[in-house]
């Protein structure tokens, strides 16, 4: 096992990850991002970005790329490995990898983003990318004058339905149960919506397609009827994952498990900065995730300089 000593630890190679790479870097700190996969997280698989300023539209995989790069032209070291945990002890922080190396830094900037509940079925990994998302303001755009279909009946389906109603020519929410568990305001929006409809006591089995999306297996858990539905795209809201478990000490999370950070990104835990989809906010996009991250470097950067001093 082997420990290495950095200023500032980044856990997590997102959008905000890379962000707080190159401002930590930048600033002359010796800076190292940690990430499992490669670089860009969730953006390295989406087929199109087109919401990101300055960008009218690149691949995710391109801006990825782009953003890494960047990050690595002010010094930032990016390595691949697992992070398990990460503890404080007095003003050190630590960050323990699977690999059994220990990284010893004075912060540590979590990234550590989350994962869609995914419904498990055939077709949804292969057509992801291709009409299965699971965001709403990423995608929606891309299947104008389709038949659009949500998956859920929580506040974030229901949402996000009427939110694609600017898009699709019609919107089927599908839901497992024969109401909503949406807050009642939400759901007299969606019932007052004439592009919506409902299809109640239903799951969907599969996602058919060739190239796109075409449509979708329904199963009626009550009568066990199955049948299909002409849809070019699936979006899935059945629930959200943060990352947030990964310290030894407790950090203050919200009812979601978001961990709930001041305004300068600071954790409950000194010296430790969330940013991007782990943390408690309302949406979830590449802009938040790099402007959370922006603050989270310049904050850990300032309370190097404090321990110094």
């Amino acid at each position: 096992m082997a420990e290495k000593e950095y200023e500032i630890v980044i856990v997590g190679g997102g959008p905000g990850g890379l962000t707080a790479g190159l401002y930590g870097s930048r600033a002359n700190r010796k800076t190292v991002l940690i990430e499992k996969y490669m670089p860009g997280g969730q953006i390295a698989n989406t087929e199109e970005v087109e919401d990101y300023p300055g960008f009218e539209k690149i691949s995710g995989s391109e801006l990825a790329m782009k953003m890494t790069d960047h990050a690595k032209s002010f010094g930032l070291e990016v390595v691949s490995d697992e992070v398990k945990e990460v503890y404080a002890e007095g003003d050190d922080r630590f960050v323990v990898c699977a690999s059994g190396d220990v990284y010893k830094a004075k912060a540590v900037i979590l990234s550590t983003g989350g994962s869609p509940t995914f419904l498990n079925i055939p077709g949804e990994v292969e057509f992801t990318g291709k009409g299965v998302s699971y965001c709403a303001i990423c995608d929606g755009a891309f299947f104008r004058d389709e038949v659009i279909v949500v998956a859920g009946g929580g506040d974030a389906a229901v949402e996000e339905g009427i939110f694609l109603t600017k898009f699709g020519k019609k919107v089927i929410i599908i839901h497992r149960r024969d109401q909503l568990r949406a807050q009642k305001i939400i759901q007299e929006r969606a019932f007052k919506n004439k592009k919506i409809e409902f299809i109640w006591d239903t799951v969907i089995e599969k996602v058919n397609g060739d190239d796109k999306v075409r449509s979708l297996t329904l199963k009626n858990v009550k009568t066990g009827e199955s049948s299909e539905l002409e849809a070019g795209a699936l979006f899935v809201f059945i629930g959200f994952v943060p990352n947030s478990n990964i310290t030894r000490e407790e950090l203050k999370k919200d009812e979601g498990g978001y961990i709930i950070t001041d305004n300068a990104m600071q954790t409950s835990l000194k010296g430790v900065y969330a940013c991007g989809d782990v943390r408690s906010q309302l949406v979830r996009q590449i802009t938040n995730a790099v402007g959370d991250a922006t603050t989270a470097a310049v904050a850990a950067e300032k309370y190097i300089e404090e321990l110094e001093d």
